[in-house]
């Protein structure tokens, strides 16, 4: 004999349908926490805004001393004005550091609050289930046999199908609050992956700070503070620096070494990207009015790449995706007459490129770099009459890095070197 299911009436389903017709809205509880962070995160935006602002102000006196004439009280105002700048430049980086902190933290909240209010729904939704189950165990005619008043098996009947309808609605917004978590939980990594980069970047611009110092110290020991000291030594480094460059043409006149055309992209603009974010040409490739005129410094045999207006701890990007093939520092055997610390990369399309004159590399040999990420920061490292980017690009079968002995320097230096026919003009392949 079949026993009915007892009678549950409409408390139970009473019970049920208030939780689910609950708001959603109404399980998530905004801590004071939650305030007190988007107050944090309005204040370092403001701050950050500020520094920036400051950063612009430097930047123009900076571009100011550019123009003027080489001497050592325009160096040493020029390594002053750079240390501010760099300063706020460390301070912004940090306050980027706290912001993201903040907003990971708000995430964190957020992602907690969405998981529980997801887990007490699926509970709700579970009993609404499990209720609809239980009163379908039992057919109409039986509930009329079971002795049931007929208004209350309709006031049931009604109650289900109001169930029904929650249910639907409440499956569906689950389903849009579950998206929501996933988009916050991928956001979350995002900003540990950017604080991971910025801390990275912390650290290195700690270090462009200490470079700034540390050449301020240098200048002023080594000339007296005296401009016509200063004088002297700049042509001495002048002199070093020419023959040292012509010993190292006459080396790399002598490579024969093959390169296909075929082997790298014919010359179009936009092939590579901008190594910096703020773009002035000081000088450009080749045999240019400013290689003659300056035989000192090019030999007459023009520049074998472009330089780029970059003032101390400037970020140096990458032009392109590519693998580190070597990083170095040719002032540790030749001081003062080449290209200081340099990076080249070596892209997939037959072309490999050099950043120069660096203050700080970021970066280390066969590691792989993607476009616009930051390899290293600007300086005046190497033959520099003042901060700047050297930037060259060659066709990568014309390139070799080697450690070579100099007879100029006395020791042996570890550099890039190429034939002539593998130079070509960064013009040629960079944006308009």
């Amino acid at each position: 004999m079949r026993h009915f299911a007892p009678y549950t009436g409409l408390v139970a389903l009473s019970s049920i349908c208030i939780t689910l017709f609950f708001p959603l809205e109404a399980f998530m509880q905004t801590p004071d926490r939650g305030n007190e962070l988007r107050d944090l995160i309005d204040q370092r935006t403001t701050v950050i805004k500020a520094l920036e602002d400051e950063i612009g102000q430097y930047q123009s006196q900076l571009k100011t001393i550019a123009g003027q004439k080489q001497s050592l009280q325009g160096e040493l105002k020029t390594l002053d004005i750079t240390r501010k700048k760099l300063t706020a430049d460390l301070a912004v980086t940090e306050n980027k550091i706290s912001l993201n902190n903040y907003k990971l933290e708000e995430l964190s909240i957020g992602i907690k609050d969405k998981s529980d209010r997801i887990g007490t729904n699926r509970a709700a939704i579970a009993l609404g289930l499990r209720t609809i189950n239980n009163y379908d165990q039992v057919s109409f005619v039986e509930n009329i046999l079971s002795g049931k008043d007929l208004s209350d098996i309709w006031d049931d009947i009604e109650s289900i199908q109001n169930l029904q309808n929650v249910l639907r609605g409440r499956i569906t917004l689950l389903a849009s609050v579950k998206t929501d978590l996933e988009d916050q939980q991928i956001e979350a990594t995002q900003i540990k992956q950017k604080l991971a980069s910025l801390k990275q970047q912390q650290g290195d611009q700690k270090k462009a700070v200490e470079y700034n110092t540390s050449q301020k110290n240098k200048l002023l020991a080594a000339t007296k503070n005296s401009e016509t000291t200063y004088n002297k030594l700049l042509q001495e480094k002048i002199a070093k620096r020419d023959a040292f460059e012509r010993e190292l043409l006459s080396f790399e006149s002598e490579l024969k070494l093959l390169i296909d055309p075929s082997s790298y992209p014919t010359a179009q603009r936009g092939i590579l990207s901008w190594p910096l974010d703020d773009v002035y040409v000081t000088q450009y490739f080749g045999d240019t009015a400013f290689a003659r005129a300056n035989p000192q410094a090019y030999n007459g045999h023009g520049h074998n790449g472009i330089d780029l207006r970059a003032s101390i701890g400037t970020p140096v990007k990458a032009a392109l995706d590519g693998v580190i093939l070597g990083a170095g520092d040719t002032d540790t055997v030749c001081p003062g007459s080449s290209y200081g610390k340099w990076v080249v990369i070596k892209h997939p399309n037959g072309l490999s490129t050099l950043y120069a004159h660096l203050s700080v590399i970021s970066v280390s040999e066969g590691v792989a770099v993607s476009a616009g990420s930051v390899i290293g920061y600007s300086g005046v490292t190497g033959y520099a009459t003042g901060p700047h980017l050297h930037f060259t690009v060659y066709a990568t079968q014309g390139l070799e890095i080697l450690d070579r002995k100099s007879r100029i320097c006395g020791g042996t230096y570890h550099m890039p070197i190429a034939d002539l026919k593998a130079y070509l003009n960064p013009i040629s392949y960079l944006p308009r």
